[in-house]
């Protein structure tokens, strides 16, 4: 499984949140699978989203194409993200 971590601030969540669903069924077209989203706390407005792929090579094409770059301007991407992309090792519950 291939797992990737994305970290940025937004200006608006409700205006980030729209845009990000209207863009659910390019992201499964391009391999995505699941995805979580979370909020730092006390940082409403800065995310962490966790996305798992199908392929490492199909996630970073995603990321680098042309066609994200304007979805992430209309939600109100206010930085240049953090993003990792990292190929799963172990898993298991505690």
């Amino acid at each position: 499984m291939v797992n990737v971590f994305v970290r940025h601030r937004i200006k608006d969540y409700t205006v980030w949140k729209q845009v990000f669903d209207g863009f659910v069924t390019k992201r499964r077209d391009g391999g995505e699978q699941t995805y979580k989203v979370a909020r730092l706390v006390g940082e409403p407005n800065n995310l962490c989203l966790f996305f798992e792929w199908d392929t490492a090579a199909n996630a970073e094409r995603f990321i680098a194409s042309a066609e994200l770059r304007s979805p992430m301007q209309q939600a109100g991407v206010a930085e240049q993200p953090e993003i990792y992309i990292a190929e799963e090792t172990a898993s298991g519950k505690t």
